[in-house]
């Protein structure tokens, strides 16, 4: 079943039996990487095959460094596929607005706390967004989709990132956008300590200059 159709990569939702293993129970979510055709076909083999490794190896390095993320179950470097752990829950995006103000707060500090223990192990995640955290009914906040993810330490990067957040909090929850950010920050502060003040104060310049260039636009120019 087509959970989530992108420009970059489709996402369904499989029986496990079906996709790894009859004996198997419950679901799996199987994210796929389009072919793109305005690309030399070996060059998009490359790249597809590249991203895919990558976001594999960063939901598990993410686990290790203390973020809650879908076990990666089988990567397909042939049919660029990532096999991976349905997560029960609902996106943040869904609930965050209808939280109360204690348990929004305590909500954002988490997903702080959890961005800061990515950034401390020299992760980015790349599309900071409340669709991409699901929280689960323990209260438990994943992290899935680091499609735009990787490996960067420099304060740019880290700053982008809490860009991205905040930027998305105002589009879509604008009502609660300044409570639910200075949350997160608060908690990415508790988490990180005194390295968190230049990444804060990189983020509010990333804001300052305007235009937010893409990573994918940044990298080719």
């Amino acid at each position: 079943m087509l959970l989530k159709k992108g420009a970059e990569a489709n996402i369904y939702l499989e029986p496990f039996a079906k996709v790894l293993h009859r004996a198997g129970e419950g679901k799996v979510v199987v994210k796929e990487r389009i072919a793109k055709k305005y690309r030399i076909p070996a060059l998009d083999q490359i790249l597809r095959e590249a991203r895919t490794a990558l976001e594999a190896k960063l939901l598990s390095d993410a686990k290790r460094a203390g973020v809650p993320t879908p076990i990666v179950y089988e990567v397909d470097r042939i049919g660029m596929r990532i096999v991976m752990e349905f997560i029960e829950g609902r996106q943040v995006k869904l609930v965050l607005d209808k939280l109360g103000k204690g348990e929004r707060r305590k909500l954002c500090q988490t997903i702080g706390r959890q961005i800061a223990r990515l950034h401390r192990a020299g992760m980015v995640h790349g599309d900071l967004t409340t669709s991409n955290m699901i929280v689960n009914s323990d209260g438990k906040v994943y992290f899935v989709d680091f499609g735009l993810g990787g490996y960067d330490p420099s304060t740019e990067e880290r700053g982008v990132d809490l860009h991205l957040l905040r930027r998305a909090l105002q589009s879509i929850h604008f009502r609660i956008a300044d409570q639910a950010y200075a949350a997160v920050i608060a908690g990415y502060r508790e988490e990180l300590g005194k390295k968190a003040e230049e990444v804060i104060r990189r983020a509010k310049e990333i804001e300052s200059r305007g235009r937010y260039v893409a990573k994918e636009e940044r990298a080719w120019h």
